[in-house]
């Protein structure tokens, strides 16, 4: 079994589930029987064995928990194993957590955001999926053992709130960038920078190396205390408007700063500053928990004795029916397999019924979708995210590796859940995809053509949209346009970089704003768009060049790209249309739908036979 070694592999949520199904009542520890002669749990309702029909093949209790432990199987089993053991360690401090404790924290979250508890509990529902009784068990009461386990460890100091106050409505200070990958670029680009410090925006939009700092000609959000890197932080904070910094080695990458302004403290009320610190409290002291919780669990797991069966081949034929043990005690497969389609057998279903889908409509068209079809589309994906090696083709193991390492899938999952339902969709569509002259034209222009480079004021009221373009209107400055950003745009960017935006290309998804966009003339106002439920106000600061002029150049290429868009559009065209055909009857989430019905409730029972 992995044992944690770090706070990061413990978020709060996962925390929270290791106490999955403890609670049977407020008083998990009321029941202090000794261990041999534990309460016989009473049999609940007896589950159904089939969990789905899809046109009318079914899908077994059995299958859903075999793919539930496919994929999430590892996860779930760290999580029990480590519930047995906060559970037993409960039990030696005699912690006892009440129904009164569960209340009172439900209460207390519920207040942070002015609501009531019913008000609460109904938004977690709806916006997290977690019902009522799922948050009292499964969140609140493991995060308040934990806090009485690691009593002491969660401490919020004075110095703790006064540090988090600072970085969050202290004095900032409002910085251009330029980036280079090697030192040596650095120290050319900072004696160009050097000898002419009027010019470093247009430096950083054409030489830095960080290409989103690039698009904002250098600007980045404000730097704060104790925020980032040290170096990055003390350096800034040690510059005067205007002056630039020396090269700063941070995070594998070398930044030369420029000082646009200093940005003074926010000026907060008693009672604002009030709720500021107490959600800064509550903030560190989660912060805190997550470590607490992960060297806890670190010092349990390495007291304890326990043995992974699940991932061992070996010691899985040796112990049929068996997933683990702790200190002797046997975790079963059908319990994990119960567990895990407790935790995440809707979401797996789902796929499971989508894959059944596929499989049903390959076999009507005669179609299969073989190993080499899967080998192309591992190569394909691996070249399209830049996985290549020196020669040009694909590099499959790093590619592999980053979706083991970073996605936390096995190779295996991978091609299942990925890789498979792709190939079969473009075997469905692929021979109806055509690239025409106009789909050409459109992507040379939006991916190679010239863009319009502007500032951007984005606002949620009409009204105010009007206001600032009056405003706008009466002073046509650059700068001036720049504070009315900074002032009232509603999106971070713009409002951070005083209206300056990546440029705007053709084509990219936006019509009106891009026609609008691409009438204006350098030094112009648009009117006020309307683009979705927002208002914008443009100024045109000129066009970049185009990167390439001869289509032709790039056609091969431009086509394929083209080719694959229009196949995933047509992918997922082709999944809504057999869902929309399909007669579905799902037990798990008690649905039914037919093609000519809307979904409704489902009996939980086995499915009758139709006439």
């Amino acid at each position: 079994m992995s044992r944690a070694t770090t706070a990061q592999k413990y978020n709060l949520f996962f925390i929270a589930l290791i106490a999955l199904s403890l609670l049977a009542s407020g008083n998990l520890l009321a029941q202090r029987q000794p261990a041999s002669k534990a309460a016989t749990p009473k049999a609940g309702p007896k589950k159904p064995e089939i969990v789905a029909m899809v046109n009318r093949e079914p899908i077994t209790r059995v299958q859903l928990a075999k793919e539930c432990i496919r994929r999430f199987g590892t996860e779930v089993l760290e999580s029990e194993v480590n519930k047995r053991l906060i559970l037993s360690e409960c039990r030696k401090k005699n912690i006892k957590i009440t129904n009164a404790d569960i209340e009172s924290e439900i209460q207390r979250m519920a207040g942070k955001f002015g609501l009531s508890t019913e008000a609460w509990i109904e938004t977690l529902q709806t916006q997290r999926d977690i019902t009522a009784k799922q948050y009292r068990r499964d969140v609140v009461w493991p995060t308040l053992a934990l806090r009485r386990l690691a009593a002491g460890a969660t401490m919020v100091t004075d110095s703790d709130i006064k540090k988090g106050f600072e970085a969050e409505f202290g004095a900032s200070v409002q910085v251009r960038m330029i980036s280079a990958r090697k030192q040596e670029r650095a120290h050319e680009l900072r004696q160009k920078a050097k000898a002419n410090p009027d010019g470093f925006d247009m430096l950083a939009k054409d030489e830095s190396e960080d290409e989103n700092s690039a698009a904002t000609r250098g600007l980045i959000p404000p730097i704060r205390r104790y925020v980032g890197d040290p170096k990055v932080t003390n350096t800034a904070f040690g510059l005067r408007a205007g002056e630039i910094s020396e090269v700063i080695p941070t995070a594998g990458q070398y930044i030369i700063l420029k000082c646009e302004r200093h940005i003074p403290a926010s000026n907060l009320t008693a009672d604002e500053k009030k709720i500021a610190i107490g959600r800064i409290r509550d903030k560190l002291e989660e912060r805190k928990l997550k470590v607490a919780a992960a060297k806890l669990f670190e010092k349990l797991q390495s007291t304890a004795k326990i043995e992974n069966i699940l991932n061992d081949k070996a010691k899985s034929k040796a112990n049929p029916g068996i997933a683990a043990t702790v200190n002797g005690q046997p975790i079963t497969l059908k319990d994990l397999g119960d567990e895990c389609i407790v935790r995440h057998g809707e979401m797996v279903l789902e796929s499971e019924v989508n894959r059944t889908m596929l499989t049903q409509a390959l076999k009507r068209r005669s179609q299969t979708v073989s190993q080499t079809d899967l080998d192309q589309e591992i190569r394909r994906a691996a070249k399209s995210f830049g996985y290549v090696k020196r020669d040009g083709t694909p590099d499959l193991n790093r590619w592999l590796k980053k979706i083991t390492d970073e996605g936390g899938a096995t190779v295996d999952t991978y091609v299942r859940d990925a890789v498979w339902p792709t190939v079969a969709l473009k075997k469905l569509v692929s021979a109806n995809v055509n690239v025409t002259r106009e789909d050409l034209q459109k992507g040379f222009r939006a991916n190679y053509g010239k863009r319009v480079e502007v500032l951007a004021v984005v606002l949620s009221s009409q009204r105010t949209a009007h206001e600032v373009f009056d405003l706008a209107r009466k002073n046509k400055s650059e700068k001036f346009f720049g504070e009315l950003a900074h002032q009232y745009s509603i999106e971070p960017v713009s409002r951070a970089n005083f209206g300056q935006v990546p440029p705007i290309r053709q084509h990219g998804g936006q019509p009106l704003l891009e026609e609008e966009a691409f009438k204006l003339k350098p030094g112009e106002l648009s009117g006020v768009l309307a683009v979705g439920d927002k208002f914008v106000v443009l100024r045109c600061l000129g066009f970049t060049n185009p990167v390439v002029d001869d289509m032709s150049v790039v056609q091969d290429e431009l086509e394929k790209d083209i080719r694959e868009k229009k196949i995933r559009i047509a992918m997922n065209r082709e999944l809504d249309r057999l869902k929309e055909k399909a007669q579905v009857d799902n037990f798990l989430a008690g649905t039914s739908s037919t093609p000519a019905t809307k979904v409704m409730p489902a009996s939980h029972t086995a499915p009758q036979k139709r006439r």
